[in-house]
């Protein structure tokens, strides 16, 4: 992730450095490769299609996403049938975008027809605003106090220090915490993803060899409530029983968990949804799973610490889980790891995000 990219930069020359490095990492040969998925707000006027063209690949199955946070799942989700309907042999997904200059700002306030039309003529640009309010309401029900997000986000720029990807990897403290600019209350400058500029990618095969990850089960709702709920409740909620059920495992027997932390309060909610916890035990759970740590959640520093690049923030959260259960986290290895779980959330209509999804990923191998 890059705070600061270098001149020249671009989401193409992103996209193509992170599938090399994947493909590098799994070994194997770019004429391997036949299945080609990407996720990206600015790779345009370019597509998926032309980023394989670039790269030399001969694609069978070749799939194009913008659904934000959610991007990464769907993807993979559909990358997995695809595996398994003989559609493809080899699949690299990725997932990254660049920002230079008033592009991100021109993203958000031209973000839908919503944004456009109704939010940005009213100066509510950008989701920040509609956050704070959710985290208002979060706050009034669940009794959480600012303390308690800044907990998770400590946490969190913990897990960072042992990512050398990671935007922001120095210390943090509660006080440094609660003592940054308000952006919207009660949302201060630490409790919104800082905008970067990078790119993530995966490889999957339809007959891995050695240790390998395998989807053990999936889920997803998209525009479950229609905008009519208070968003403190996302899609997983709808989703997630019949997701563990057909995993045969449960919350408890998760190793490493990923959450899309666009804010502390949906990376709060999200948790409850999956079943690590209920609303009305939010600040308790807090304290005894994730300001010490018990809970891996977001071992890469989440995208509050890491950066968000864009939609490449949803792959973010499934690449650590899936390195994770490789064994290749590096200093933030959580020993043992085997199991895990990764979500995707986004896409901001009127309140909040309309997409929600979730894989359960397993070890497999020596």
């Amino acid at each position: 992730m890059l705070r600061h990219p270098e001149p020249g930069c671009s989401t193409a020359g992103l996209l193509a450095r992170a599938i090399g490095l994947a493909l590098a990492d799994a070994g194997v040969a770019p004429g391997e490769v036949d299945g080609l998925g990407v996720a990206s707000f600015s790779l345009r006027p370019d597509r998926a299609i032309d980023l394989g063209w670039r790269l030399g690949l001969k694609l069978n199955w070749c799939m194009q996403d913008e659904m934000g946070g959610a991007s990464a799942i769907n993807l993979l989700r559909q990358a997995w049938l695809a595996l398994e309907a003989g559609q493809a042999r080899t699949i690299v997904l990725a997932a990254g975008d660049h920002f230079a200059g008033a592009d991100f700002q021109g993203l958000v306030s031209d973000y839908n027809r919503s944004a456009r039309e109704y939010l940005s003529p009213l100066g509510c640009v950008g989701p920040n605003p509609l956050f704070a309010m959710l985290t208002q309401r979060q706050m009034m029900r669940t009794g959480l106090r600012r303390e308690d997000y800044g907990a998770l986000c400590v946490a969190q720029r913990q897990w960072a220090a042992g990512n050398p990807n990671a935007a922001y990897r120095q210390p943090l403290s509660l006080r440094q915490y609660l003592c940054a600019p308000l952006v919207a209350p009660p949302l201060g400058r630490l409790d919104c993803v800082p905008v970067v500029s990078g790119a993530c990618a995966l490889v999957l095969s339809a007959r891995p060899a050695g240790v390998h990850v395998t989807l053990r089960a999936s889920g997803a709702r998209y525009n479950g409530d229609q905008q009519e709920g208070d968003g403190l409740v996302t899609g997983i909620a709808e989703f997630a029983p019949a997701m563990w059920a057909e995993a045969g495992i449960g919350p408890e027997d998760m190793d490493v968990v990923g959450v899309y932390d666009d804010y502390p309060a949906m990376a709060l909610a999200q948790l409850c949804d999956l079943g690590f916890t209920d609303a009305g035990d939010l600040p308790g759970f807090v304290a005894r799973r994730l300001a010490n740590r018990s809970l891996p959640v977001n071992t890469a520093g989440g995208q509050l610490s890491a950066g968000q690049a864009g939609t490449a923030g949803g792959m973010h959260g499934l690449a650590e889980v899936a390195r994770q259960l490789l064994g290749r986290a590096g200093e933030r290895q959580i020993p043992g790891a085997r199991r895990g779980v990764a979500t995707g959330y986004g896409m901001v209509q009127l309140r909040y995000g309309m997409c929600a999804n979730a894989a359960v990923l397993e070890r497999e191998g020596a």
